[in-house]
């Protein structure tokens, strides 16, 4: 009778400690996922706006970031919780170091994110470039033209690369790109986008009409896309948009040579 009664109070404690660690391990996600919207909608509404979501890979990386920080906290939280043997300051202290550990993750991860943010949509000769703020040369913020010194921090700029053309400029640019360093990454040639831009856009873009690879399972996507412009197909062209891991396509307002929307097409 006695080693029943022992095993079922051993029994209801461990049921209750187990109680108080999914309790204490739940607010803390619930914490963890508040704290994870309020650094979405810093991300996806400031730093990394549609499409660069996906061009720039903003999704990507607060996925990877957060998921990890989200779920770490609390499975520690649940490991360590425990009224039942640990005194109340040992077990605020514990879970001190956890939020603070938690913290200063979330804190590491976002300035990956800030730093890897795009900040110019540049159109390069007969393309359109994303460029983030690692693909720019260390020092060279300072070259840009004095309006364009200061990287903006809700979306990239719309920018046009004006070539180098002193014969030292343009070696030393070639043997940058040949690098991965491409003109468009170089502030010091960056200028704003302005009626030479849009000429260049008009000249340098094609018809959407003559878009290839837009077959039937795929025809939705750019009449969505073309929705999205306010304008018909007939008066749009396209211009090929490189970024970090995927090629699009910008389309252009085929009369004054402005971007009005994006498409998931190689325009190559």
């Amino acid at each position: 009778m006695r080693w029943e009664w022992l095993s079922k109070g051993r029994g209801q404690m461990v049921s209750i400690v187990w109680r108080h660690r999914l309790k204490a391990a739940g607010i803390h996600l619930g914490s963890s996922v508040l704290v994870a919207a309020v650094a979405a909608a810093l991300v996806f509404g400031l730093w990394y706006p549609w499409p660069y979501t996906v061009l720039a890979g903003g999704t990507e990386l607060f996925v990877l970031i957060t998921a990890v920080d989200v779920v770490i906290g609390p499975a520690l939280t649940f490991a360590v919780f425990d009224r039942q043997r640990k005194p109340m300051g040992e077990l605020q202290r514990d879970l001190a170091v956890i939020v603070l550990l938690q913290l200063g993750a979330l804190a590491y991860g976002m300035h990956a994110i800030f730093v890897a943010r795009p900040v110019a949509l540049v159109l390069e000769v007969d393309r359109l470039r994303v460029v983030r703020v690692v693909d720019i040369p260390e020092g060279e913020v300072a070259e840009a033209p004095q309006a364009l010194q200061r990287l903006p921090l809700g979306g990239p700029r719309l920018l046009r690369a004006e070539p180098p053309t002193d014969p030292d400029e343009k070696f030393k640019a070639v043997m940058l790109a040949s690098g991965g360093v491409d003109i468009s990454a170089r502030p010091r040639y960056w200028r704003p986008w302005d009626a030479t831009a849009r000429a260049q856009v008009l000249l340098r873009s094609t018809p959407l009409a003559q878009l290839r690879g837009v077959d039937a399972a795929r025809k939705g996507e750019l009449d969505a896309a073309v929705g999205r412009s306010a304008r018909t197909a007939d008066q749009l062209r396209y211009l090929p948009l490189q970024a970090r891991k995927i090629d699009w396509i910008a389309l252009i307002d085929g009369t004054s040579g402005d971007v009005v929307g994006y498409a998931p097409f190689n325009g190559f």
